[in-house]
């Protein structure tokens, strides 16, 4: 897996934590960026206790995340100047998919697996139907710094997830909520935005339509 996405990489000019360049292009000018979030990074470009931001890693100003992206969650993190880009990718009422993987802990069954379809009733009201199901690892995992923490005693399983909405930690309390607590979630697309076989804490400026 490590070694597909290095090898895909070394194809591809991408920005790296250490890379320090300014947009060349003027301000004002649309901008849409993608970003890999590591583990323990936080969704803004600033904060009082020291903690690792997308300052650390981007050096482009007057761009914002589309979406959530919680500090414990990894993946793909789309961020524009665009409002309209935003909301087709955020707003439930546009109806644009996003994919997960989840490790959860234990074996769900097709039973508990059925009620994502179906909408589960959280504290914040009824989620919309997603699509949910059991896949292999994925082969592209990178290594996750730091690991994270199995009970020997209990398998644990992947699961490919679809929303169509974004209510705060959403997929980590569905989970919960059938019985099965997420140990790693990782978001790979938005809509046809993809990873794109960045590394964790590679960025690059894309054209999108």
């Amino acid at each position: 897996m490590a070694n597909q996405l290095k090898n895909s990489a070394k194809s591809r000019k991408y920005h790296t934590p250490s890379a320090q360049r300014k947009s060349a292009r003027p301000r004002g000018e649309r901008k849409v960026v993608i970003f890999n979030k590591p583990f323990d990074v936080l969704v803004q470009f600033t904060d009082e206790n020291g903690r690792k931001t997308l300052k650390d890693f981007i050096p482009i100003r007057d761009i914002y995340a589309a979406g959530r992206l919680d500090r414990d969650s990894e993946g793909l993190l789309v961020l524009t100047n665009d409002g309209k880009l935003q909301a087709k990718l955020t707003q439930p009422g546009k109806k644009t998919g996003k994919i997960y993987y989840a490790q959860v802990e234990g074996i769900p069954s097709a039973v508990s697996l059925q009620q994502f379809s179906n909408g589960l009733e959280l504290k914040d009201g009824k989620t919309l139907p997603a699509q949910v199901e059991i896949v292999e690892q994925p082969e592209w995992l990178w290594p996750r710094n730091p690991p994270i923490r199995e009970r020997q005693t209990i398998p644990t399983t992947w699961l490919k997830i679809t929303l169509f909405e974004g209510k705060n930690r959403q997929v980590r309390r569905m989970t919960a909520h059938i019985g099965y607590p997420t140990l790693r979630l990782i978001r790979f697309s938005m809509g046809n935005i993809t990873l794109d076989n960045l590394l964790p804490g590679e960025w690059k400026e894309i054209d999108f339509v």
